[in-house]
């Protein structure tokens, strides 16, 4: 998509393989997908938009983070496919006793080292890991693992477990985190319990706020003095005070908008709406639609180039 125009200018064939998660290397060179189909993080030339190689992850992968010459992909080796089962629901109390019964392994989050195209190291995580994040000084990484209904904070280098916050007081399926542009918090959300938590600089839980329905993809502005939430089933995009947390306003959006980007020059907010198969352009400041790019078959992440404040990336 064109930043200037907002008009869709080209299509990247990664061969097919159900794209989900998306990253960008901090020079713009690479664009990295994880595929579920082929299990593997493939790797295009921006340049040219051609794929240049296809890194073996493992079963499922979802989840990227870039940073530096390294992604982050999450991976679910006991991956049943699809969403899990609703909360509470026969098919989740089947799904954990098979899973106890089986032994089946957590997810894992593989480290990728870009530049010689390998895996190259693997933490473990929890049950279904969705969002990954980074300590502020970058030697430990957070994740949310939505089927165990709790964080873990990692040791990148040793991949030592750390620390795990039990979020099921406040609900379901927590999602995306984010930590704030001066590294002194990070905020998560708890899809079905309808709030964030917050969490201060080592980690420890400290606020537990109130969201609309579904939240998902969330991100602070640059400055830090605002919080944007993604509302899935609530078709909005919600303003939090970044400080309080104290709701400021919302924007109404498309429909199933999972993960969204600023700008790089943070004039435009773009989200990716899946089940309105659109990418909805916002004035940031305003929170008017300007534009609506009808043309995308269910949309699941958005990242830009340059990297920019969004719920996949941070410059």
């Amino acid at each position: 998509i064109d930043l200037a125009t907002f008009e869709t200018v080209g299509e990247i064939d990664i061969g097919g393989a159900s794209p989900r998660g998306i990253g960008v290397t901090a020079d713009g060179k690479l664009l990295v997908v994880a595929t579920r189909e082929k299990g593997d993080l493939a790797v295009v030339d921006l340049q040219t938009r051609k794929l240049v190689r296809r890194i073996p992850i493992g079963k499922n992968p979802e989840f990227v983070r870039v940073r530096g010459d390294q992604a982050f992909v999450s991976f679910e080796p006991a991956s049943a496919g699809g969403p899990p089962p609703k909360p509470g629901s026969k098919e989740a109390v089947e799904l954990k006793q098979k899973r106890a019964d089986d032994k089946e392994e957590p997810a894992r989050i593989a480290i990728v080292d870009l530049k010689a195209g390998t895996k190259v190291g693997e933490i473990t995580g929890g049950m279904e890991t969705e969002g990954i994040e980074f300590s502020a000084d970058g030697s430990r990484i957070i994740v949310t693992n939505e089927d165990d209904n709790n964080l873990t904070v990692h040791d990148i280098a040793s991949g030592k477990l750390l620390k795990t916050i039990d979020t099921k007081p406040y609900g379901v399926r927590p999602r995306g985190i984010k930590m704030a542009p001066d590294g002194k918090s990070y905020v998560a959300t708890i899809e079905f319990g309808n709030r964030m938590v917050l969490l201060d600089a080592e980690f420890n839980l400290v606020k537990v706020v109130a969201t609309g329905d579904t939240p998902y993809g969330v991100a602070f502005g640059r400055d830090g003095k605002r919080l944007y939430v993604a509302l899935a089933r609530g078709k909005t995009l919600q303003v939090f005070d970044g400080a309080s947390l104290a709701f400021v306003t919302e924007y109404p959006i498309g429909d199933r908008c999972w993960h969204f980007s600023f700008t790089p020059d943070d004039k435009h907010i773009l989200l990716a709406c899946g089940r309105s198969n659109e990418v909805v352009v916002l004035d940031a400041a305003s929170g008017k639609i300007v534009k609506r790019i009808a043309d995308k078959q269910m949309p699941w992440g958005i990242v830009t180039y340059p990297k920019a404040f969004g719920s996949l990336d941070a410059p």
